[in-house]
């Protein structure tokens, strides 16, 4: 990127929250794999970061905090409940990872929807200048793209999709399809995940608005309009470098010897959202222990869920069931001293994280659907030795990269029994294999090679 510009990264939320109150307040880094990818891009350009605090009400003005320049935007309590509880979690979040719950429609999310994509656009046109680099991030902030050109023609604008981005046969049932699509066309560049997330965007703009062109060019109102796929990825080196710190090993020892040095440790780390399929491997860990080939004895496996969207009612129902079944399990299999799944529903610093990934001789990312899926790359970096097998589903958009996983279809309860069983029983040879060309894989395409890529399409 062309030093004379400025990055201006627009994203539903800071990089950053406010955590305790009054005079004991501070700020610290927020969880999440946006912020996790765009780190140490922002440390390596510089700019400015425009986002919501997760706080409703008034917002302080502009501030640094690690040498960005962090620009709150306020949301009101209703606004929360209706742009992002509603329109942003209820309908696009549903409808984009394949209906796994069916996506509720409503006028009055839609209006919400508007005004805070309205917000968002008018303090990122504030905070840029003329020629600046805006890149604007994910599904709630869709309208961004042509509300911000429309007030400053002359930025660089891209919109980055972090989720699926559906077929049309799905996007079809939404009420303002032409509106989303003519929002994200005021990008001069669009990017996604995986290349069929590109072409569905493509094709689904030259059905409902007046675009022309092709999967990667668009023509609209006198303005081409590129797209592309951009696999999102992780900063390796951090991974890596903290996976041989000799205190973090000694953590991950640790686990070992709590959970019993002589056990297969099989792993899975999610956020607890119903997209991800704890329930359904759950049920192929069940099956495998009811099977009597594996027991609680020699195996054991740890669900890590991080709390997210509480107050809504799927996200209640996910948390009951996944518990439900996790004691319905223990209760089956367990022997004393020995429970057959340990469950952890909290949220984990990168160091614990890291020393999970290091104690786990099997890890499981089975999502239903996912975008990318950033915990099968951190895995795969913190392996340094090689050792560990990558149980990954094939709608990930992982999967598209990591071929030397093993690719499993999450709703086959056999297939994930299977799968599974090959992951425990692995040869150790062939899995050193499969592990250094996976590590090769996402060593080469980090990222920086990640966000370099879609910069450098946007200012070419």
């Amino acid at each position: 990127m062309p030093k004379r510009q400025s990055l201006i990264v627009v994203a539903n939320r800071l990089p950053i929250r406010r955590v305790g109150s009054g005079a004991s307040a501070r700020w610290e880094r927020s969880p999440g794999g946006l912020v996790s990818a765009m780190e140490p891009v922002l440390e390596r350009f510089g700019g400015t970061w425009v986002g919501w605090s997760g706080m409703t009400g008034r917002v302080p003005r502009p501030f640094s905090a690690d040498n960005v320049r962090m620009v709150p935007v306020p949301i009101s309590r209703p606004e929360e409940e209706h742009f992002y509880n509603g329109m942003s979690n209820r309908t696009f979040w549903p409808l984009y990872h394949d209906a796994v719950r069916t996506p509720e429609f409503n006028r009055e999310w839609w209006g919400a929807y508007v005004e805070v994509n309205k917000r968002f656009a008018r303090a990122a046109a504030r905070a840029a200048r003329r020629r600046d680099v805006v890149w604007i991030h994910d599904y709630q902030l869709q309208l961004v793209p042509m509300m911000l050109r429309e007030l400053k023609p002359d930025l660089r604008i891209g919109f980055f999709m972090h989720v699926p981005f559906p077929p049309e046969e799905l996007f079809a049932w939404l009420p303002w399809r032409s509106d989303i699509l003519r929002g994200l066309l005021g990008a001069d560049l669009v990017g996604f995940q995986t290349q069929a997330a590109m072409q569905n965007f493509s094709r689904l703009a030259r059905r409902y608005t007046t675009a022309t062109g092709t999967d990667s060019a668009l023509e609209f109102e006198g303005r081409t309009v590129r797209s592309g796929s951009f696999p999102i990825s992780i900063d390796f080196d951090a991974f890596d470098e903290m996976a041989r710190d000799p205190e973090v090993v000694r953590d991950s020892e640790s686990i070992r010897q709590r959970l019993g040095p002589q056990r297969k440790v099989v792993l899975s780390v999610d956020r607890l959202d119903y997209t991800k399929g704890i329930e359904h491997r759950l049920a192929a860990y069940a099956d495998l222990l009811n099977r009597r080939q594996i027991a609680a004895e020699k195996c054991v496996l740890v669900q890590i869920a991080v709390p997210t969207r509480d107050p809504l009612p799927d996200y209640t129902r996910i948390r009951a069931s996944v518990e439900h079944a996790v004691g319905r399990i223990n209760g089956e299999h367990a022997s004393p001293g020995r429970v057959a799944v340990h469950y952890f529903r909290r949220t984990l610093s990168r160091r614990d994280l890291v020393a999970w990934y290091l104690a786990a001789d099997v890890m499981l990312v089975t999502p239903l659907r996912d975008g990318m899926n950033l915990v099968a790359k951190e895995y795969v970096a913190c392996r340094t030795d090689h050792s560990g097998v990558l149980v990954l589903s094939e709608f990930a958009g992982a999967a598209r990269e990591l071929r030397r996983a093993v690719l499993v279809n999450p709703r086959d309860l056999d297939g994930m029994v299977a799968a599974i069983n090959v992951a425990l029983k692995m040869d150790p040879d062939e899995a050193a294999q499969s592990m250094s060309l996976l590590r090769s894989m996402v060593r080469r395409h980090d990222v920086r090679f990640w966000a370099e890529s879609f910069l450098g399409a946007l200012t070419e």
